[in-house]
């Protein structure tokens, strides 16, 4: 099963057939043909809501969604999360209504990063909601919104172009229309010429459409075996962690510390592969590595890491941040969520 999922996700984000494998290329017209399902479901559902068939739901605060276009890693739970706390500090208690996988790794997240914060919500409670935060509402139709997010990742961006199974839209590319703002995720791992080229893409949708850039900046270590802990990471390591961010790597930082940095790792790797590997490395340099993997990663099973003891185990979090772009400023971006919810909100606080 995992070699068949690993094989449609290469269709799904491969334009040219002739990389593809055998097995892959025969995959190819039963995947079309469950598109075509998912595309007439898909258009059923939309017209549903359309003529009123469906219900809209409004809620009685303002709604803002963050969704997107494709399956996979497109920055939306980080983005709730930084909308979040926006609105926390400026005195407006948001809720955080999550979708997909109920405690899924991305509900981890927002949970661990977010404890401690009296102004946030994960459900409902006595305290007043200011805002409600959708992660992962675009396709959410029965919840009306006041302003559509839709995230972009600069990675990989629509694929092959078509819908699921067979690529990894979950929606025609002109659903982008709906979206009030877009945001590129991963901006700073393209070239100047690819920034211009997506930019370009957009505008031809959406010549108003505002586009914002943002990417992953590592912040700290925990230890995963006590999350609370945390170890602040100074300039220079976050300086070669972005360095070598989505690779397999074991890197020697000085004759005392040895990182091996994994941005992927699947539970059913073979331990005993890594564990193999990790005691050449302690041959080699006469000091323990420290294994260092991605918050993500740590999440999807954390068990699992118990099985490298007695190597030291770190996961790295990251936050989100905004990159300027002409006057798409995080300013600019924090002006426009107060400035489209600012009469929803004044009248929330006066009822």
């Amino acid at each position: 099963m995992e070699k068949l999922r690993k094989a449609v996700s290469e269709i799904a984000y491969t334009q040219n057939h002739a990389k593809l494998t055998h097995l892959q290329l025969s995959l190819i017209p039963v995947l079309h043909f469950a598109s075509s399902l998912y595309k007439l479901a898909h258009s059923l559902h939309r017209s549903l809501y359309h003529y009123g068939l469906f219900r809209k739901h409004r809620l009685p605060v303002p709604v803002i969604s963050v969704g997107n276009l494709t399956w996979g890693g497109n920055g939306k739970t980080p983005m709730a999360e930084f909308i979040a706390l926006f609105l926390a500090d400026s005195g407006i208690s948001p809720l955080i209504l999550t979708r997909g996988y109920a405690g899924g790794d991305e509900a981890k997240m927002l949970h661990m990063h977010l404890l401690g914060r009296p102004k946030v919500g994960g459900h409902f409670s006595s305290e007043k909601i200011g805002a409600v935060i959708l992660d992962d509402g675009m396709q959410h139709w029965s919840l009306q919104r006041d302003l559509e997010i839709v995230m972009v990742s600069g990675l990989t961006l629509w694929g092959n172009c078509h819908l699921i199974p067979c690529g990894p839209l979950r929606e025609p590319f002109n659903a982008l229309r709906r979206g009030d703002v877009v945001v590129l995720h991963h901006a700073d791992l393209l070239s100047e010429q690819d920034l211009k080229d997506i930019d370009l893409m957009l505008q031809q949708v959406n010549k108003s459409l505002p586009i914002f850039f943002t990417k992953m900046d590592p912040c700290y270590f925990f230890d995963v075996g006590n999350f609370i802990h945390r170890r602040i990471l100074w300039a220079p390591l976050i300086s070669l962690l972005l360095s070598l961010r989505y690779h397999l790597i074991f890197r020697f930082f000085d004759m005392r510390f040895l990182s091996c940095a994994m941005s992927f790792f699947e539970p059913n790797d073979d331990i005993e592969m890594i564990r193999r590997r990790l005691r050449e490395l302690e041959d080699t340099f006469g000091h323990k590595p420290v294994v260092i993997v991605t918050e993500k990663d740590y999440d999807r099973d954390p068990e699992i890491f118990k099985h490298l003891d007695p190597y030291e185990v770190l996961a790295l979090c990251s936050e989100l941040k905004i990159i300027p772009h002409r006057e798409c400023t995080e300013d600019g971006f924090k002006k426009l969520l107060k400035g489209d919810l600012k009469d929803e909100l004044q009248g929330t606080y006066r009822n």
